[in-house]
């Protein structure tokens, strides 16, 4: 690109860098739509999104998002949102993942905790969002809808969320079926987008932050960078592990199940990729994938125990700060790259 179309870009990107009294700030379309003061935000993940963790990247100026079946019922829901505003007064949201199952949680009854319980953000994930927007637009509830590629963020827009978190390739969880990275996928929603957008999946660092403002976001959801701080709630043993781990230590699995997921490489997974490989079908690998083994990893420590989500950048994770210390770092280091890397360009 030539430095004439280039340079109206990051100057762009620059003049967003606002100096406060505390922490440089970066302000965007989403901070400013959402009330927060920077753009980064806590994926909202299952057994991980508790009220700690939450309200430690909120109270640093992030936006930390309790995850809503975590939960076992709608009622423990509010107790963990009244739990969370004990430790911060600052916007908190809370994600609500619809996903098809044979006996579905009561949405319902989350969506009604979800409102009664004062909230007004909330991330939303799996299928469409619109069965909820009226009930969440009622009662003053902005959504961000996470999704995978530009046709389904062009979806969401249209049924009126706020904002839409885009989840590239390389990301924890469920990629999609479309096998687009970031890189590409980023840009492609700045195209097609009118709303705020935030970026998701191999983001863990300040360089990332300002990659995506450069490539058109309106800041980062990273999951794998929190669930590696002082706050997250799973065992030490699981975020000493991603530390350790590299880029190439996930495996894809369910890929010729058109489900794919992302998870961390362990002997159960490396199992469940052999048994599909070898032409199995869900119901031969549903014992080493249930849920409840997952959630012994995480609260017991045992890494071979069950399936577990990490995304491709935990390469690029190499310590267990708080999460109020990723936040201010990954914001410090995005202003540097900003007005001093990029600027030299410009």
């Amino acid at each position: 690109m030539s430095a004439s179309v280039e340079a109206p870009v990051v100057a762009s990107v620059v003049a967003s860098v606002e100096a406060t009294e505390t922490a440089p700030r970066l302000r965007t379309r989403f901070t400013d739509a959402l009330g927060i003061e920077h753009p980064v935000v806590q994926g909202g993940m299952m057994w991980v999104g508790r009220a700690e963790l939450a309200a430690a990247v909120s109270e640093a100026g992030g936006l930390g998002i309790i995850t809503a079946l975590t939960q076992p019922t709608p009622h423990d829901l509010v107790r963990e949102i009244e739990r969370a505003r004990t430790l911060t007064d600052k916007p908190i949201g809370v994600n609500l993942t619809i996903l098809p199952s044979i006996n579905p949680p009561p949405y319902g009854e989350y969506r009604r905790a979800i409102i009664d319980a004062g909230v007004t953000i909330v991330e939303t994930a799996g299928s469409s969002p619109e069965p909820h927007m009226d009930d969440f637009g009622g009662a003053g509830v902005q959504v961000i809808h996470k999704c995978t590629s530009v046709r389904h963020a062009l979806k969401a827009q249209a049924v009126g969320v706020t904002a839409v978190s885009i989840d590239g390739f390389e990301c924890a969880g469920h990629p999609g079926e479309d096998d687009v990275p970031g890189l590409v996928l980023i840009p492609a929603a700045a195209d097609a987008l009118s709303i705020p957008f935030i970026a998701s999946g191999g983001f863990a660092d300040g360089r990332g932050l300002a990659a995506a403002l450069a490539l058109g976001a309106d800041g980062v959801n990273m999951g794998s960078r929190f669930m590696c701080s002082v706050e997250s709630p799973i065992a030490q043993v699981v975020k000493e592990r991603i530390v350790e781990a590299s880029e190439l230590d996930t495996n894809l699995i369910f890929r010729s199940l058109r489900n794919t997921a992302r998870v961390a490489k362990n002997s159960i997974s490396d199992e469940v990729v052999r048994i599909l490989a070898d032409g199995g079908q869900f119901p031969d690998v549903q014992p080493l994938v249930a849920g409840a083994r997952g959630r012994k990893v995480f609260e017991h420590g045992d890494l071979e125990a069950g399936i577990w989500t990490v995304g491709q950048v935990q390469g690029l994770i190499r310590d267990i700060p708080t999460a109020g210390e990723i936040v201010r770092r990954t914001v410090a280091e995005a202003q540097a790259v900003l007005s001093e890397r990029l600027a030299r360009f410009a």
